[in-house]
């Protein structure tokens, strides 16, 4: 979407209406009040990169974001609205004024819950910790065939 950037992007929908009211041309539909509420939503873990700078949104993350907005606004067709960790939340004027004014997203929505492996994490360590070091006695065998290797093409030190 913004291609000459690399920096992640922030999106902003201003209105100067957040008041409750109908929605033109829906009887059923009508947007809640919002005065003092902003909507941070964080897109960061979406789409997919599609080169080694670029990400896409595929279409299912743009309706994902759109359907998120509609609740907010209180549109029934989308389904109510709720703050989900690590995508969005609802806040007011008075946390962003907390927060100095930063209006960075994920401030805001915080991130995702953690699921629990159920693996306590003394045993975790301990696993990760032998891994590392069979890890690293290969990369000295590998560093000892790669300096073989040079020394053979004339390359040694």
């Amino acid at each position: 979407m913004f291609y000459t950037t690399q920096i992640p992007v922030c999106l902003w929908f201003v209105t100067k209406n957040k008041t409750a009211q109908a929605i033109a041309g829906h009887s059923d539909s009508n947007h809640r009040n919002r005065e003092g509420e902003t909507l941070f939503i964080d897109a960061r873990n979406m789409g997919s990169m599609i080169s080694r700078t670029h990400k896409e949104l595929i279409a299912d993350d743009i309706a994902a974001i759109t359907r998120t907005h509609h609740a907010w606004r209180g549109e029934a067709k989308d389904g109510g609205y709720e703050d989900l960790p690590g995508f969005c939340k609802a806040t007011t004027l008075a946390d962003i004024k907390a927060n100095d004014y930063v209006v960075t997203p994920g401030r805001y929505v915080g991130a995702a819950a953690i699921e629990d492996d159920g693996v306590p994490f003394e045993v975790r360590m301990t696993e990760l910790s032998q891994t590392l070091y069979q890890q690293m006695a290969e990369a000295e065998k590998l560093d000892v065939v790669i300096r073989e290797n040079l020394e053979g093409l004339g390359y040694g030190e």
